[in-house]
């Protein structure tokens, strides 16, 4: 796998690599297949139980059941993981990032049973795996670093005292892992001690540790990180930084190469500093040294042992593909010389797009995608996890795809990559594409003036909201309308060249109810005498308006001289319509809609699928507006359910360790 350093010894190169396990899912298998099968390489994937018939199962040339639903059943067991390659009869496997990547007994692991790992040495993902214990490294080898303390075996008093030697607001981290997960940001000393207890058990579940610390949380830093690269004959390169400062929950969403932040000497300095880690631990393979940056200083916050999720936008400047890299690394070749000596060409910039509703606190959602496409434009590349027909699971990360455009400028990157997400069909679930498209967009991020706040500063609903505007929308749901009398009319074999529907009295018109973002709208349509349309929203006439052709999948319409063309798809009452300025999803109302139930006042439900963490109340408590009640976990975050009003807990429907469904009632508050 790799050429030890004189630190560990002289290890033996091992034999070429013609059989890869990808040890991991989604995008990531997909990315490192496509590599592998441009170097000649077969390619192995595992798959759990809700994954069976995902995309990246079909793409490898093998594919080995492991079972079970949640990573911890699946693609953390270390022994279904081997026992797969062992099967496969693969002599390599690549860790993907996340689950077993960083994890250095697997990595140790997979090196004691005759396989060739992909990645660095277990010693450096062990060193560089504990938050505290990079931070020692780093200070030994001149990396400056915050100032933190760890609190591992103390009791709440003297983590109380800890939080205010470092002084507020104070970051709580977990010593392994990363993501966001095992994270808090605390402002006021009385929150210290609940923000630790609810990082551990998050670390705890997340990456089988429970160690935390205390680091003090800068004001308006940036997120800069190095991507690193060393190969078994020593040879250690800076491949230029990334900006991630953009971020949701500690998580970024979208990352740029170069830094607007970053000059030729800031680029040096930080590259050295980069390189300096990454020979403190002898490192081999592909590594990403991440620095805050504030007021032109750099402080090292971690080191991230493997390929990172925004890898593209470094290939993209640079003209390498990491992935090679990291096999031919892994079979104890040197890096080649365009990676020795490279150049920035331009500018690239990705966005990670989740099935969440970033106006309800980036609410994971589950569900089907029932097509996903995006258009044909130079300079764009998308790595996908999911297709037409891909179910959005539970049990993993609701990251859709990275989406990522280069351009020769960064404003034409940003403009390029907006235009992608507005026009893109992505229907099925809920997504953040508007919320990045109109980051990309916005002034600030246009002027590269962003810190890790940004989500912060500016309310992440109303970047939410599409661009659309109120013309365009309205002639979208038209075109709907529309399209749903076609498919009628198709049915009943009664769509005929000639206009139908013949109208002559506004009262007349066919209407079509449709919900829209919280809102119901009125679509009424028919046709003169003359052939011309008749249509209102809302009862507000559209004007002059001409439909050019209409079928169940295709509109032209011409409103007051605009003409646009929109594509439909129909799902049942779902309608999802995209014109030439984004897609617009429409629910059709039953006109013989069931009665719902109502739900007593005071109930609190859980917002998706999941496992009930704690309870913190018995039936009887008197709680306080904002008090805990309920935490649970969905979709690898933690959700906390807090009272709505001060009152008397009702009903208590649920206990610790339950598995629950989305929208059950878990708790019930009387209010006082």
């Amino acid at each position: 796998m790799y050429r030890a350093i004189a630190r560990y010894g002289p290890l033996p190169l091992p034999a070429m690599i013609t059989k890869l396990l990808v040890a991991n899912r989604g995008e990531i298998a997909r990315r490192v297949f496509r590599t592998a099968r441009a170097m000649g390489i077969s390619t192995v994937a595992i798959f759990s139980d809700p994954d069976s018939d995902a995309p990246f199962v079909a793409e490898a040339d093998e594919a080995i059941a492991i079972g079970g639903a949640s990573p911890a059943d699946s693609y953390l067991r270390v022994d279904a993981v081997l026992d797969a390659a062992r099967r496969a009869g693969a002599d390599a496997l690549h860790p993907g990032y996340g689950f077993l990547a960083e994890n250095a007994d697997f990595a140790q692991a997979v090196i004691d049973a005759g396989l060739t790992w992909v990645g660095p040495s277990p010693a450096a993902i062990r060193s560089m795996g504990s938050k505290l214990e990079s931070k020692r490294l780093m200070v030994e080898a001149g990396v400056p670093t915050l100032a933190s303390v760890d609190v591992t075996g103390m009791e709440p008093s003297q983590v109380a005292e800890a939080g205010l030697d470092i002084g507020y607001p104070i970051l709580v981290k977990a010593s392994a892992g990363g993501g966001g997960k095992g994270m808090r940001i605390v402002r006021d000393a009385g929150d210290l001690v609940d923000a630790v207890a609810g990082a551990r058990r998050e670390a705890a579940s997340a990456f089988g540790d429970d160690t935390v610390f205390l680091e003090r949380y800068l004001d308006a830093p940036r997120h800069v990180e190095i991507q690193v690269f060393g190969d078994s004959l020593g040879n250690i390169v800076s491949l230029f930084e990334r900006e991630c400062s953009i971020q949701r929950r500690h998580q970024k969403i979208v990352e740029e190469s170069p830094s607007p932040a970053v000059d030729e000497d800031l680029r040096r300095r930080m590259g050295e500093a980069a390189v300096a880690a990454a020979r403190a631990v002898d490192y081999v393979g592909a590594g990403t040294v991440e620095f805050l940056l504030q007021d032109g200083e750099f402080s090292f916050l971690e080191m991230n042992t493997r390929l990172q999720v925004e890898h593209p936008v470094t290939e993209l400047i640079t003209g390498l593909d990491l992935v090679r890299l990291q096999l031919l690394v892994a079979q104890g070749a040197p890096l080649p010389s365009e990676a020795l000596s490279p150049t920035i060409t331009g500018h690239a910039i990705e966005v990670r797009l989740y099935a969440e509703d970033a106006a309800n606190s980036f609410l994971p959602v589950t569900g089907t995608i029932h097509r996903f496409r995006f258009p044909e434009m130079t300079g764009l590349r998308v790595d996908s996890g999911v297709e037409d027909g891909s179910e959005i699971s539970v049990h993993y990360d609701p990251m859709l795809a990275k989406v990522i455009v280069w351009a020769p400028t960064r404003v034409e990157a940003a403009a390029t990559l907006a235009s992608a997400l507005s026009r893109a069909e992505i229907q099925g679930s809920i997504t953040n594409r508007n919320l990045l498209a109109n980051v990309l967009r916005h002034p600030e991020f246009v002027a590269g003036a962003t810190d890790t706040h940004f989500l912060e500063r500016h309310d992440p609903a109303g970047l939410a909201e599409g661009a659309l505007t109120d013309g365009e929308v309205d002639a979208g749901m038209l075109a709907a309308a529309l399209a749903a009398g076609a498919e009628r009319r198709l049915a009943q074999k009664t769509l005929s060249t000639i206009p139908w529907g013949w109208r002559n009295s506004r009262s007349k018109l066919e209407e079509t109810t449709f919900g829209r973002a919280g809102s119901d709208h009125v679509v009424g349509y028919g046709f003169r005498r003359d052939g011309t349309l008749l249509a209102a929203v809302d009862g507000r006439d559209l004007g002059a308006a001409a439909l050019r052709s209409c079928t169940p999948n295709r509109v032209t319409l011409d409103i007051g001289g605009h003409v646009r063309t929109f594509d439909l798809n129909r799902r049942g009452l779902h309608h999802y319509v995209t014109g030439p300025s984004g897609e617009i999803s429409l629910i059709e109302r039953d006109r013989f809609p069931a009665a719902e139930i109502e739900d007593e006042p005071g109930s609190l439900h859980a917002p998706m699928p999941g496992k009930v963490l704690e309870v913190r109340v018995s039936e009887g408590d008197a709680v306080a507006e904002g008090d805990v009640l309920v935490i649970m976990e969905a979709m690898k975050m933690e959700h906390t359910l807090r009272a709505p009003f001060g009152g008397t807990v009702h009903h208590l429907r649920v206990a610790s360790g339950d598995q629950v469904e989305a929208d059950q009632v878990l708790v019930v508050v009387e209010e006082d």
